[in-house]
């Protein structure tokens, strides 16, 4: 196994990764920032106030992106299996 062949799988399983936790991390980061915003102007320092948005965004975010999640993970997956007599020979 080549240096090049591990950097490669090692980049194309970084992006993967990225791509699949990407858009429930920048959602939780948007009502992070929003409710953050909102305790600092009403003087209210509730910390389930910060904690409930973000579980319920985050989680309707992964409902509503889970089969374009579930693709991107199935194309890796396959590309990743069909690559592998390539990387043995």
């Amino acid at each position: 196994m080549s240096h090049q062949l591990v950097i490669d799988l090692s980049r194309d399983a970084i992006l993967t990764a990225l791509m699949v936790a990407a858009p429930m991390l920048i959602i939780a980061l948007g009502v992070g920032l929003l409710v953050s915003v909102i305790q600092s102007v009403t003087q209210i320092q509730e910390q389930t106030l910060a904690f409930v948005p973000k579980l319920v965004l985050v989680g309707g975010a992964f409902i509503v992106g889970l089969p374009w999640l579930l693709q991107i993970l199935i194309k890796y997956t396959r590309a990743l299996f069909q690559g592998i007599p390539g990387m043995v020979a």
